[in-house]
């Protein structure tokens, strides 16, 4: 299963872009569409078509794949798959493998599962406006449908 156009989205509407680098709230040195790692460092300048390609292939590569293997052979409809990614891509793969969205997605308790994502809305512990936002749309996609 890939991202869709519409799970590419709803990662891009709450990442935003930028092309310098930057410290994001948790203090990760972030740049484009949310990217981060050991190749971001300070002063780093990227074009929208950089930033756009690093989105493409993390999503595809990293994200997507890591989604993918980790839900199986589990009944997963392409609006779950995509809110499943959004998650990983925020949280990392190995806090997706953890997570009870992940856990309650395979047992089949969708709704559990929806709710969950409700669970990852902090930032240094502190509930953050901006993951609560994203949560829902998540958590909505996740459950649309007929999830």
């Amino acid at each position: 299963m890939e991202m869709s156009f519409f799970g590419r989205n709803l990662i891009k509407r709450n990442e935003g872009c930028r092309l310098t680098a930057y410290r994001d709230v948790g203090n990760v040195l972030t740049i484009g569409w949310g990217h981060t790692g050991p190749d971001v460092y300070e002063g780093m300048t990227i074009t929208q078509e950089q930033a756009d390609q690093m989105l493409d292939e993390r999503l595809d590569r990293e994200f997507g794949a890591a989604v993918t293997k980790a839900i199986g052979d589990a009944p997963t409809t392409q609006d779950q798959f995509d809110a499943m990614v959004s998650l990983a891509y925020n949280i990392g793969v190995g806090g997706f493998r953890k997570s009870s969205v992940l856990r309650y997605h395979l047992r089949g308790a969708y709704i559990a599962a929806a709710d969950c994502f409700r669970l990852w809305n902090k930032v240094a512990g502190r509930v953050n406006k901006g993951l609560v936002r994203r949560r829902e749309e998540e958590r909505a996609l996740y459950l649309s449908k007929g999830a």
